[in-house]
């Protein structure tokens, strides 16, 4: 992404973090995206094809281009992708805010956490599918001042970079804005606790706590936290993965059409 940094890094513990991510949010993040026979899809910044595989298993007989700046990242989503053995992907580096395709290119463009304006790109007609999370709607048990804290150095770091963690409760504004048609916004909330144990480790911990925990380093340097309120706030979120721990974080996913 021109300009642009991605706060979480591109390591292989982030790739292995977006990795869980996908598999744990499956179910309640794609079960209903879906693309018909034919259908020429773009998926913008799709990073190390995590969620390619989902959406190229989900939609066999659909072509996906699948682009994204890191090379990489790119290198991972091929591997992957192979490993898979799904033959209906075609990855190309480029910066999604400034691909060089002819417009109405595509029937349908998916971004997975990650949004700009692409609609020119669209075909009359095509639809558009935005999912996105929301920092400030997380909320747990035991409740936790120094934790709550470290989503904001979150927050604070990714506003700094030129990015959005609240942009979820954005998404109708927004995809409206880019003169989208029939826009429709879905909340799809991730409620954690000890009766759904895949949950706990997939989401609570191998997603959301590593991905907070990771720009710990980035957060203590520039004064926003102590390192031991730092890792105060780390502990607290693993407390809510205790037997009497709740943890509740919601994404939004928009659809349009052109």
């Amino acid at each position: 992404m021109s300009g642009r940094k991605y706060v979480h890094g591109y390591s292989e513990r982030e790739a292995d973090r977006l990795s869980d991510q996908a598999r744990t949010l499956t179910g309640l993040l794609h079960h209903d995206t879906r693309y018909p026979a034919g259908s020429r899809v773009l998926e913008a910044g799709c990073g190390t094809g995590a969620q390619t595989v989902i959406l190229a298993k989900s939609s066999p007989d659909a072509e996906f281009l699948s682009v994204d700046l890191s090379e990489a990242s790119l290198a991972l989503a091929e591997k992957r992708i192979r490993e898979e053995g799904i033959t209906n992907v075609t990855f190309a580096a480029g910066d999604i805010f400034d691909l060089r395709y002819r417009p109405g290119t595509f029937d349908h463009i998916f971004l997975c956490f990650v949004l700009e304006h692409l609609r020119p790109l669209l075909r009359e007609g095509g639809t558009i599918t935005v999912i996105e999370g929301d920092h400030g709607s997380a909320y747990f048990h035991p409740d936790s001042a120094y934790a709550r804290r470290t989503i904001g150095c979150l927050v604070d770091l990714q506003r700094e970079m030129g990015g959005n963690a609240l942009i979820g409760r954005e998404l109708y504004p927004l995809v409206t804005s880019a003169r989208c048609r029939d826009v429709r916004v879905s909340p799809r909330m991730v409620c954690v606790d000890a009766s759904r144990p895949e949950l706990v480790e997939g989401f609570t911990k191998l997603t959301f706590t590593a991905m907070v925990e990771g720009v710990g380093d980035e957060a203590v340097r520039r004064g926003m936290m102590r390192r031991d309120d730092w890792e105060q706030g780390i502990r607290d979120f693993y407390r809510t993965s205790g037997p009497d721990g709740v943890f509740c974080y919601t994404f939004f996913k928009a659809t349009g059409r052109k």
